[in-house]
């Protein structure tokens, strides 16, 4: 729950005070909190958006934009940003830790991965707030199997917070067509697939969709679903509202859910309300159109999905990829991977809500028209892990399959964030690099007195790696071999 919908919800069942006593909260809370940093404020005028697509008509136009925006970002805000120690954590302080322009490739940019006589393509779709970065391991694996890979940075994303104010997301849709085209013009007719985390995974069904009506815009030949954003909470309804409310001047503020220090070089901290807007107006329309696909004669022309989950996931429930997407689509090869939670290392009278009866509920019930693949521990002692697989259509899994992988200590479940992250990935990874001048953001294991850090607790808890990253890169080969027609 973001900070404003947290402030203004204990009031919202008493109807005749909610819109009085909502806007006095409203109120008090742009009137204080964080500073608003240049990144905040600063717009970038090379952004791409559909307005820009009579000058920008291809992806090489796309390419060239991006220069001249990451042009405009040094000039603007690394330019106008202090360095030194006290600035060792700002993204946007030339030469800080936190400086994306010291890693090379700078990957909030988009990269391009060819090869020789491909056997076909894939396209990476990054989540909200996030950058290419996040599918890098994915498409290099994938580009190694054979594959002409593009990892899109998406408009809003890669450069500073406040671009998502403005961004919306059929700015990120068209992208994505610019990113399709291409793609067809470097492999031809054979198969491209989309890759999509998060809001990317949205994108990814609705250009799928687009492509069922539009023969002239590439059809991908499988869909590859990270935790992906199908549904979002009911207290994002108000982010439209909002969003309107803080152009008001002097209450600018409004316009943020989140503000914090911008340390991450390839994701925001910081979080602009009209980004929750984009994904709920981008999840209804797909969540509409998929439901009206399943009613017509073209649901079996649908691309195969293959969906990676997290059983506990903060930003999207298993219901909602359930209910919005895959009980809704025939059985033409779906299937959905989810991970559980740490059953040796949790007991049930601690978790606020356990995923266990969805789970067994899933794994039991033969109407479902998608294979689902569970990975569990091999038993309530055991902190092994093993794979049961159940085919669509039946409610019993096949025997049980050791997978030769343990759950770290400490760690009880996976989340939403940490399933593209491999354990050895250097910045959110298992392990602290070797080097001790770099930035680690990955398993920080740290206690002490609340407050010390300039890190939040929240952020600190959230897992940020897959230790069975092995599972997802496994049966993401499996799969574009099996779909590659």
């Amino acid at each position: 729950m973001n900070t404003i919908t947290a402030t203004i919800r204990p009031y919202m069942t008493v109807r005749w005070l909610a819109i009085p006593v909502a806007l006095v909260a409203l109120l008090v809370f742009a009137s204080g909190g964080p500073h608003l940093e240049t990144w905040h404020t600063k717009t970038l005028s090379s952004e791409f958006t559909t307005k820009m697509l009579d000058e920008v008509s291809d992806f090489g136009d796309y390419l060239a934009l991006e220069d001249r925006l990451f042009k405009e970002l040094q000039d603007e805000i690394y330019a106008a940003t202090p360095t030194g120690t006290e600035y060792s954590l700002v993204r946007y302080s030339s030469g800080s830790l936190s400086d994306p322009n010291t890693r090379q490739p700078n990957y909030n940019r988009t990269f391009e991965l060819s090869i020789d006589s491909p056997r076909g393509g894939v396209l990476l779709l990054h989540g909200l707030t996030d950058s290419p970065y996040s599918l890098r391991a994915l498409g290099e694996m994938l580009n190694e199997l054979g594959f002409w890979v593009v990892g899109l940075r998406l408009p809003g994303h890669g450069t500073v917070p406040s671009a998502l104010e403005y961004t919306r997301w059929e700015d990120m849709a068209a992208a994505t067509r610019l990113a399709m085209d291409h793609l067809a013009s470097k492999v031809g007719p054979l198969p491209i697939h989309i890759a999509g985390y998060s809001n990317g995974a949205a994108l990814a069904l609705d250009h799928a969709l687009a492509s069922l009506g539009d023969p002239v815009l590439p059809r991908p030949a499988s869909l590859i679903l990270i935790s992906p954003s199908i549904g979002v909470s009911a207290s994002a309804a108000l982010a439209g509202p909002i969003a309107t409310i803080s152009k008001t001047p002097g209450l600018g503020r409004l316009a943020w859910s989140q503000i914090t220090l911008e340390f991450d070089p390839y994701k925001y901290n910081s979080f602009p309300v009209n980004g929750g807007a984009q994904v709920r107006r981008l999840t209804q329309s797909v969540a509409s159109r998929i439901a009206a696909l399943a009613k017509s004669k073209k649901a079996t022309d649908f691309p195969p999905i293959l969906v990676f989950k997290s059983a506990v996931d903060a930003t999207v429930s298993i219901d909602a990829v359930v209910d919005r997407l895959l009980d809704r689509l025939p059985d033409n090869g779906n299937e959905l991977v989810l991970f559980d939670i740490n059953r040796s290392a949790v007991h049930s009278i601690l978790l606020v809500s356990d995923p266990g009866p969805i789970t067994s509920r899933l794994m039991q019930d033969a109407t479902l028209p998608f294979a689902i693949t569970l990975i569990a521990n091999a038993g309530p002692a055991s902190s092994s892990i093993v794979s049961r697989h159940k085919p669509p259509f039946t409610g019993i899994a096949d025997q049980a399959v050791p997978l030769e992988l343990e759950w770290p200590q400490g760690i009880i479940s996976l989340s939403h964030v940490a399933l593209p992250f491999s354990a050895d990935d250097p910045l959110y990874g298992q392990f602290r690099p070797q080097q001790q001048d770099v930035l680690y953001l990955g398993q920080i294991a740290i206690r002490g007195e609340r407050g010390l850090l300039k890190l939040s607790n929240d952020w600190l808890l959230r897992l940020r790696f897959n230790p069975f990253y092995s599972v997802l890169e496994g049966r993401v080969s499996e799969w574009v071999y099996t779909n590659d027609q």
